[in-house]
């Protein structure tokens, strides 16, 4: 299975973020560019695009909740209507900037805790869809590849949305294809763990989860995560594994 490589970019606060964020993007196809609701401001986003323009990466809106206070790890309770128009915001917001330097947007990848909550939220991912479908920047989201692809695609395809589906380097999986939480152990995999997860997905389209059990998913992109240091510091390595 051929995959493309994607990371959260655009998350930088500091001169050391930036830099890791430039090594980082001749390594990946796709950046996920942060719209400044939970990281990230307009400087940020300038900087971040020409990166990738420079590199001839696809980009990617990563919209998230209102929430800076907690880097969008944290769940809103928003209604539908309130959160289309945060999220249209977003990716207009990061669509007008590429458009200034003859760039366009080529999918949406929601962040954090919204990107977790539509996963298992029907009406949430409808929400989601809805902005996408209505905002004219793109039609395709990248979402969480798990055993219910098929069904992610009819309801994409009701919108007029294609997909992205999403697998992730660094993190350990339950046997229902959700993430393990951050918040218990053995969440976030160490070197070893996710250099042989990257290779397993590449070679056999599946992962080992946390009962020690194989799944097999339907996957188009391998995400490394940008706020991850082990991650980052094995991108050479990872897009080595993929490129075999």
């Amino acid at each position: 299975m051929d995959l493309l490589l994607n990371c959260d970019l655009g998350e930088a606060s500091d001169g050391d973020q930036l830099e890791v964020e430039a090594q980082v993007m001749p390594c990946i196809d796709q950046a996920n560019i942060a719209c400044g609701m939970h990281a990230g401001d307009p400087l940020v986003i300038k900087n971040t695009l020409a990166l990738a323009s420079q590199h001839n990466v696809s980009l990617g809106a990563h919209p998230s909740y209102p929430d800076r206070e907690n880097f969008g790890r944290s769940s809103m309770q928003l209604p539908a209507s309130e959160l289309i128009a945060c999220l249209q915001y977003q990716i207009a917001a990061l669509a007008g900037m590429a458009q200034d330097i003859g760039l366009s947007i080529d999918y949406v990848k929601p962040h954090g805790a919204l990107y977790n909550d539509m996963m298992v939220n029907g009406h949430l991912r409808s929400a989601v869809m809805t902005a996408i479908a209505e905002s004219q920047a793109t039609s395709t989201l990248m979402l969480q590849a798990t055993p219910e692809a098929e069904t992610h695609s009819c309801e994409a395809q009701a919108f007029g949305l294609q997909l992205y589906f999403e697998v992730f380097a660094d993190r350990a999986y339950q046997q229902n294809g959700a993430l393990v939480p951050r918040s218990h152990e053995g969440a976030i995999l160490n070197r070893q763990q996710m250099l042989d997860q990257v290779q397993q997905l590449a070679q056999h389209g599946s992962v080992t989860t946390d009962s020690g059990q194989t799944l097999p998913l339907r996957a188009d992109s391998i995400c490394v995560h940008g706020d991850n240091p082990q991650a980052v510091a094995e991108i050479s390595e990872i897009r080595r594994i993929l490129s075999q």
